[in-house]
């Protein structure tokens, strides 16, 4: 069940009433990776194999679907079992034993294992993407538009990978670290390409969520709101287009402008 109705007092200068409250659920979701504990996420209850995949996608544990020997998730008891088929988990101690780096973010703190320095070896993305302005806006519309969650509920973060024309795949979640794992996840279980495509996410852009799209060579990632001062300098280091602040038919692009087409080209 993505949302529950409360019973509420709404109170103004003039009235209190009683009333009804659409909530987001909140879930807790333990990732066990080769019979090891890995993590436990607070999230919605939706696309929990896609939120696992896409985790250990974001942390470099998995790199593609033919690594996953099984992937169970009993959404009863919230644990999500993955084996993979070189059995990789207890040869992984320091990252068992590490603490995972917390940062706040919408209603709910992301996890992360690991740094700038885990993909330092990458490389600038390479893509001739382009989109035009009014491509980007007609995107966020829908986007803004798509989640009915989020309509009824005012509580959750979503996040959309997307072509220049259309969305491809759609997630919310409490957290905004969360929905863009979910839509990885997706991704990678149905085997569809990353490269060439465009992340929207209603959330900040600090570094651990440039990461995450980083890792995915995403050419550009375009934000409701605005990135933090790393998540910058790190798009400009990976060659990603980084636009925030998307609102009606303004917004700012912070790296990567020349991915900007324009209208009439």
């Amino acid at each position: 069940m993505e949302a529950q109705k409360f019973s509420i007092v709404q109170i103004s200068e003039q009235s209190r009433v009683q009333s009804q409250s659409t909530i987001a659920t909140e879930f807790s979701l333990t990732i066990i990776l080769d019979n090891r504990e890995l993590v436990t996420l607070l999230c919605s209850p939706t696309k929990l194999d896609c939120l696992a995949v896409g985790f250990l996608s974001s942390e470099g544990l998995l790199k593609s679907k033919d690594e996953i020997k099984s992937l169970t998730v009993d959404d009863r008891k919230g644990i999500a079992r993955v084996e993979t088929k070189g059995n990789r988990g207890p040869d992984n101690e320091l990252l068992f034993k590490r603490r995972y780096i917390t940062s706040g973010g919408g209603t709910v703190k992301g996890a992360s294992f690991h740094s700038a320095a885990s993909i330092e070896g990458q490389g600038k993305i390479e893509s001739r993407l382009v989109i035009a302005p009014r491509q980007v806006f007609k995107l966020v519309d829908e986007f803004q538009n798509y989640s009915q969650l989020f309509q009824t509920s005012r509580g959750v973060h979503s996040a959309a990978l997307c072509d220049t024309e259309n969305i491809l795949v759609f997630a919310d979640d409490l957290g905004r670290h969360n929905a863009i794992d979910k839509i990885f996840g997706e991704c990678l279980l149905k085997d569809m390409p990353t490269n060439d495509r465009i992340v929207i996410t209603t959330g900040r852009v600090p570094s651990e969520q440039l990461l995450k799209v980083a890792r995915r060579n995403v050419p550009i990632m375009v934000s409701l709101t605005v990135p933090t001062d790393l998540g910058v300098r790190l798009a400009a280091d990976y060659g990603i287009t980084l636009i925030g602040s998307v609102k009606g038919k303004k917004m700012n692009v912070y790296t990567g402008d020349w991915r900007l087409k324009p209208d009439d080209a």
